[in-house]
């Protein structure tokens, strides 16, 4: 009895471990062929693409392997700081030493004859200030006319603390401009970079440097806001294609620079237009094309001579149309007046003569039957300001201009040979 126990004892022991061993058979079976399925599972790269094998055999949900999109960082420039902020720094850097603060001093004498005060006749007394920059190396620096007039003597002050006394090589007051110098030896002159009026636009970014209420080296920025406008100068002359900018000026930034953002003069502050006698975002600059022409004959003879043509006229409207008994589709300059003696008068051009009769006094012109300019040289003309700006870019005194006209209903071709402009409007 006690041997068939032991005979049953083993048998049920083998059954046991012969059930474990292929337990464990099994499961080396099932990892054997799970590990290579593993290495053949791949993921399509691309958002909403199916999920495959590498054979294209689908696979269970349960085998997707997720691979997280890369996140996307916004690289900051270098330096740490934004695009509008390099070119900003950059622009200073580069200009700022070549902008000067100019102060102008008056003798106690003169004083004397216009203040109750008692001043030493030959103290000199700051009166006001200004900015000029650099224009070339020989020590000419530029300005406006206005800092200037009257003065009789002008410190200039540059960006490093050095300071020069300047005396005035010639000034236009129909332009707002003067050319200062000073005597180069012993300074740094950095002369500024010129634009051209080809690449400026409307919207684009401006920065103007200069000693607003005296504060030297200040920087603005802004963009031009307009283009073409005419600003009057201090003979009531117009001053046309001038550039408007809301960068802010103030009293002490005249004749400073106007700057693109590759730090090219593109103007020189002048003007601006407030209630305050502050910036209120409208100011005006000399345009370079006019500086370009102005500033060498300053340089070389001490004054510059405007084209004149001897007109007063105003910009063709459609609402003045029928007063003046013209089509509403034309455009072009009306002219109004001729002034006797000028180059318009010997060429035969034609003003104005009966009332119009016009309800629209602030719109239309006061008199009929004067010619209507369409084209000067063949540019075509749809402004008065049209007129100003092309004898202002491109003609000197003595050159002769065809104007077309529109007379009678018929165009006319006139030769017209232009002479220096006065000194103020009659």
């Amino acid at each position: 009895m006690e041997q068939q126990w032991r005979r049953h004892d083993i048998r049920l022991f083998l059954a046991i471990g012969g059930i474990f061993i292929l337990l464990l058979v099994g499961c080396a079976l099932l990892i054997g062929l799970f590990l290579p399925l593993r290495s053949e599972i791949t993921v399509g790269a691309r958002r909403g693409e199916g999920l495959v094998r590498q054979d294209a055999v689908p696979i269970r949900a349960a085998q997707i392997v997720v691979t997280p999109e890369p996140v996307v960082v916004v690289a900051t420039p270098e330096g740490g700081v934004d695009y509008e902020s390099a070119v900003l720094i950059n622009l200073y850097r580069q200009v700022n030493p070549s902008v000067v603060n100019i102060t102008a001093l008056s003798t106690g004498d003169a004083l004397n004859e216009i203040l109750p005060h008692q001043f030493e006749e030959d103290e000199l007394f700051p009166l006001g200030s200004g900015s000029g920059f650099v224009w070339d190396r020989d020590g000419h620096i530029v300005t406006n006319h206005h800092v200037v007039e009257g003065v009789n003597q002008l410190q200039v002050t540059f960006s490093d603390g050095t300071m020069a006394v300047a005396e005035v090589v010639g000034s236009d007051v129909s332009s707002d401009l003067a050319v200062l110098r000073i005597e180069p030896e012993g300074y740094t002159l950095i002369p500024v970079q010129r634009g051209k009026m080809e690449g400026i636009q409307v919207g684009m970014r401006v920065a103007a440097i200069g000693n607003p209420f005296g504060m030297a080296g200040t920087l603005t920025s802004g963009i031009v806001s307009a283009l073409g406008r005419s600003i009057t100068a201090l003979n009531s002359f117009s001053i046309p294609g001038s550039i408007q900018t809301d960068a802010a000026i103030n009293p002490g930034n005249s004749g400073g620079p106007l700057l693109n953002e590759q730090g090219q003069v593109i103007g020189v502050n002048a003007q601006i237009r407030s209630d305050v006698r502050a910036s209120s975002g409208v100011g005006f600059a000399i345009p370079i094309a006019i500086v370009e022409r102005v500033v060498p004959a300053l340089i070389a003879e001490g004054r510059y001579q405007h084209s004149y043509l001897g007109v007063r006229g105003a910009t063709l409207s459609p609402i003045c149309a029928e007063d003046l008994a013209l089509e509403k589709s034309l455009r072009g300059a009306y002219v109004s007046q001729v002034l006797r003696g000028t180059p318009a008068a010997r060429a035969g051009l034609r003003g104005g003569s009966g009332s119009s009769n016009t309800h629209y006094t602030t719109i239309c012109p006061s008199n009929f039957g004067g010619d209507v300019i369409v084209a000067i040289n063949e540019e075509p003309i749809t402004t008065f300001d049209d007129v100003l700006t092309y004898l202002e870019y491109y003609t000197s005194p003595g050159d002769t201009v065809v104007l077309q006209v529109l007379r009678d209903g018929e165009q006319v071709a006139l030769d017209l040979t232009l002479a220096p402009r006065p000194d103020r409007v009659n």
